[in-house]
């Protein structure tokens, strides 16, 4: 088997608003849009996003995504958490450093999807 592309699929209850929150602050572009999914795509190695219209006979009456968190490792982790603090970027988890060199930033999309930015910082003395 060969993986040639791949994609997250999330089912929410309002894919325009999340497709908002994603192509205006975290570089994602709409590829195709239909009536009640949104794919969205980057030119990096981001996995694509499938933003499903939320449809009670499918899915019931859930409260969304809960306890998923799309997290992606990117470079320039700080200048990203200004930058989205300055745009209202929905954070949600302040930018801290865990203790095995990890730095975290969470993000939460009006649909109440979990996204975590990650950038690896080797811990002080290794």
């Amino acid at each position: 088997m060969n993986v040639v592309s791949s994609a997250v699929s999330l089912t929410v209850t309002d894919p325009a608003a999340s497709s908002r929150f994603f192509t205006t602050h975290l570089g994602f572009r709409e590829v195709v849009v239909g009536e009640d999914f949104v794919e969205l795509g980057r030119d990096d190695a981001a996995v694509d996003l499938v933003l499903v219209r939320r449809d009670l006979e499918r899915h019931g009456a859930g409260p969304g995504p809960t306890d998923v968190i799309v997290s992606f490792a990117v470079t320039g982790i700080t200048a990203e958490y200004e930058r989205l603090r300055n745009e209202a970027g929905g954070v949600t988890v302040t930018l801290r450093q865990e203790p095995w060199g990890e730095l975290v930033v969470r993000l939460t999309d009006p649909n109440g999807v979990a996204v975590q930015l990650t950038e690896w910082v080797p811990p002080a003395g290794t």
